[in-house]
């Protein structure tokens, strides 16, 4: 698990894909600090498992599923993706809780400099959108933001120049993907709704006519 609240920026110096399957290695500092073989640090907001680690780098393998859900397969030399390490109990949660499994790509579709912060537009598909409410937190490439704005095809999000000088967010433009993961708990509220309208309809289907009449009705 996560925070959304992003350590480093680091650098992609490989990125081998071939058979649905992958291997990125990243260059680092800060997050490679107390991090073991088999931790997990979330990149982009994708969840990975170090294989190898270095003085400044780190090694993870990207499943077939990462690459088909994520933009992942899509980093080039030098590209800079979010780093975080998973959180620490003992610790606080400075965004909101981030599984690090991505559920689908947005694409940045207007980029405006305000007052206020610098406002992104990202469109995205239905399956995502309806996750997403104003007000309500959604993660943009690991990052915990709040959502500013919502209709049936783009949400917005208003960045501050600390986030916007401290994320990679400051390397995107027009037409760039990121990775989008909805807030966990309308997800599970929406399988436990769909489940009681089940088990409802099941219940209903179960009262036929002959157990009407067989129970004197």
């Amino acid at each position: 698990m996560f925070t959304g609240i992003i350590e480093e920026v680091g650098t992609v110096k490989e990125l081998c894909t071939g058979n649905e399957f992958g291997v990125i290695k990243v260059e680092c500092i800060k997050v490679l600090q107390e991090t073991n073989i088999g931790d997990s640090i979330c990149t982009n907001g994708v969840c990975l498992t170090v294989t190898e680690k270095g003085e400044n780098y780190f090694k993870a393998d990207i499943m077939g599923e990462t690459l088909q859900r994520s933009s992942l397969g899509e980093c080039e030399y030098k590209s800079k993706v979010n780093l975080e390490r998973a959180l620490c109990f003992n610790g606080r949660l400075g965004g909101h809780i981030v599984s690090g499994h991505i559920d689908g790509i947005g694409q940045i579709v207007s980029i405006e400099e305000n007052i206020d912060g610098t406002w992104f537009s990202i469109k995205t598909g239905k399956n995502i959108l309806k996750y997403i409410i104003e007000k309500g937190s959604i993660c943009i490439d690991g990052i915990s933001l709040t959502v500013a704005y919502v209709d049936d095809e783009l949400f917005k999000v208003s960045i501050i120049p600390h986030t916007l000088k401290n994320t990679n967010l400051i390397y995107k433009n027009l037409n760039s993907k990121v990775n989008l993961e909805c807030d966990l708990v309308g997800k599970y509220i929406e399988k436990f709704t769909n489940f009681m309208e089940k088990e409802d309809k099941e219940k209903q289907s179960n009262i036929t006519r002959e157990f009407l009449i067989k129970n004197g009705f």
